[in-house]
């Protein structure tokens, strides 16, 4: 079994092509009643970490604040033969400084929109991240362990 997780797992640079390739980031914390709770969100790698910015209201950011322990995945493929993903168990840093909180958000919505820059989004941009830093949160995620497959490998 061993040998089947090593002949699938992913070379760094193979992760981040992978985090280069996709938006979404499936992001599990942990209720209250111990059960898990499972959102999906936009993401950026940031100094080689998973983040992303969510309303500090929410109740994945409520969760965090009374245990910051947190799982993530993002994966692609349809086919068998095509899986390939990275899993990520590890401790959520919830971000309250408005200038990170606006740096990640600019980052997030320059993604979504498949712009050149954040800066090609113009005033529109600015304002649709300007409007939102004050209600939300940044969330850098610090991996303790981590998971890659790519079932391509397989053939």
């Amino acid at each position: 079994m061993a040998g089947n997780r090593d002949a699938v797992r992913m070379s760094d640079a193979e992760t981040a092509a992978l985090l280069a390739a996709n938006l979404k980031v499936q992001v599990a914390s942990i209720n209250a009643d111990g059960s898990p709770h499972l959102s999906t969100l936009f993401y950026v790698v940031r100094d080689g970490l998973i983040a992303f910015w969510t309303y500090g209201k929410s109740q994945k950011v409520r969760n965090l604040e009374r245990d910051p322990r947190v799982s993530a995945l993002v994966e692609d493929g349809l086919d068998y033969f095509e899986l390939r993903g990275m899993s990520v168990n590890g401790r959520a840093e919830i971000v309250r400084d408005a200038d990170t909180i606006r740096q990640i958000g600019s980052a997030v919505v320059t993604r979504m929109l498949a712009a050149e820059s954040f800066e090609a989004l113009g005033d529109f941009g600015r304002d649709r991240v300007e409007k939102q830093v004050a209600k939300r949160v940044g969330v850098v995620i610090h991996p303790d362990k981590v998971a890659t497959w790519d079932h391509s490998k397989l053939v």
